[in-house]
């Protein structure tokens, strides 16, 4: 079968590779001039399927109020004429309950939980390497209520098997020996073993040429412009270098999905939501993380990347504007510098953002429109890398006639036709 993949994020690439591995005909079409430019690019590194929670939870909105009069704080809101913003932030309120929240989080955990599999298994199968480590995520927390706090997450943990580690000051020095240098600004933490990092860019990119030694065609620097239907079906997909044609369509687009969706009648309740990052050449080997630290108080994550250090945080609701702000910068500056201060050189670091496809009720959506060829693989939110794999698994197999090894059933769009949106 030939299959027209929109997007070469860490999403698209990897539903690709996945097609391409099940014998399909696959071609891969972007804007850009090379995978992985855009959200996939300068990410905060984790794979973190022990953290896949959705952002809408119960007290959420009262901490809201409190992270936006911070002067670190994690969450800033842009207000737009647009009613798709204010549509899109009503219907991830309504998702703050305790009954949505467990139903929403019951639907992330096990997609996120599969992709680490998959990654596991693609590593060895075809020995691909992107500065990745295995040495888990810690989660330290700076204030005594914090910690009070996790054990409405350690239940959760419990309930799905993830396995973790409440830490003293001591237990999280073991975990990250760089701490022991700032060990008055913590007072414990919380460490899942089994959690990842890497690079997201340098795997993607890694990816494509395997996929491309699958076969896979990349037509890069091609915009997309529409999707022509008959009404049943996708026909083709109008680009700058003219119209496309296969048998089936994968939208992995992220916060542009919805943008070329709409006109055909499928409403996807994705918007963008800016993340920011820096990244930090490492100059003191013994002042550096050796994983992934997130800083709870500003939802910060520093993450070892190789010989860099990898800063990124923030939620910045402000529509499809990639501005870099550059206090938003000075929050992850303080974060890095507070906790490691030895670890990297600050004055060479780069400072990027990114559009993160968030959905209002947290998890991604993937699987079949009401167009019998069109199909769907976006909404991740801060968890692309996370769910890369999995994701790209799951519909390669819905493609191909297989059943996935996992119910994905409640990722499609239908989950959306009640009142929680």
């Amino acid at each position: 079968m030939k299959v027209i993949v929109l997007g070469s994020g860490v999403i698209g690439v990897t539903t690709a590779y996945y097609l391409a591995r099940s014998g399909h005909e696959v071609t891969v079409v972007d804007r850009q001039p090379k995978p992985a430019l855009e959200t996939s690019f300068a990410n905060a590194g984790e794979v973190s399927p022990g953290y896949s929670s959705p952002w809408a939870g119960p007290g959420v909105p009262v901490k809201a109020i409190k992270w936006l009069l911070m002067r670190h704080g994690p969450l800033v809101i842009w207000p737009k004429l647009d009613p798709v913003m204010w549509i899109w932030m009503l219907k991830m309120l309504r998702n703050c309950t305790s009954a949505r929240y467990a139903v929403n989080k019951s639907r992330m955990i096990p997609i996120a939980e599969y992709s680490r599999d998959c990654l596991r298994a693609l590593r060895s199968e075809i020995g691909i390497h992107y500065d990745e480590r295995s040495r888990g995520t810690l989660q330290l927390f700076r204030k005594q209520a914090q910690l009070d706090h996790t054990g409405g997450d350690i239940a959760v943990l419990k309930q799905y098997g993830v396995p973790y580690e409440v830490l003293d000051r001591d237990g999280c020095i073991a975990a990250e020996p760089a701490l022991a240098g700032v060990r008055e600004k913590f007072v414990g933490g919380m460490r899942l073993p089994q959690d990842e990092t890497g690079d997201c860019h340098m795997f993607t990119d890694a990816l494509a040429a395997e996929a491309a030694k699958l076969g896979v065609q990349f037509k890069f620097n091609t915009a997309i412009e529409r999707l022509e239907t008959d009404g049943a079906d996708i026909t083709g997909v109008v680009t700058g270098a003219g119209t496309l044609q296969a048998d089936a369509y994968v939208a992995a687009l992220g916060s542009w999905s919805p943008r070329l969706l709409k006109p055909i009648g499928v409403y996807v309740p994705v918007y963008p939501v800016k993340g920011y990052s820096i990244t930090v050449p490492v100059i003191d080997e013994d002042g550096a993380p050796v994983s992934t630290v997130m800083d709870e108080s500003y939802k910060v994550a520093i993450t070892r990347l190789g010989d860099r250090i990898r800063v990124g945080g923030t939620a910045e609701i402000s529509g499809y504007s990639k501005s870099l702000d550059l206090a938003r910068r000075a929050t992850l500056d303080h974060s890095l510098t507070d906790m490691f201060p030895r670890g990297g050189d600050l004055s060479k670091a780069t400072f990027w953002c990114g559009l993160r496809p968030m959905t209002p009720d947290g998890p991604p959506v993937i699987g079949a429109t009401r167009y019998a060829n069109l199909h769907l693989n976006t909404g991740h939110g801060t968890l692309g890398w996370t769910m890369a794999c999995g994701s790209a698994r799951v519909l390669a197999d819905q493609l191909s006639g297989r059943k996935p090894d996992i119910d994905a059933s409640e990722l499609t769009l239908t989950r959306y036709d009640h009142r929680f949106g």
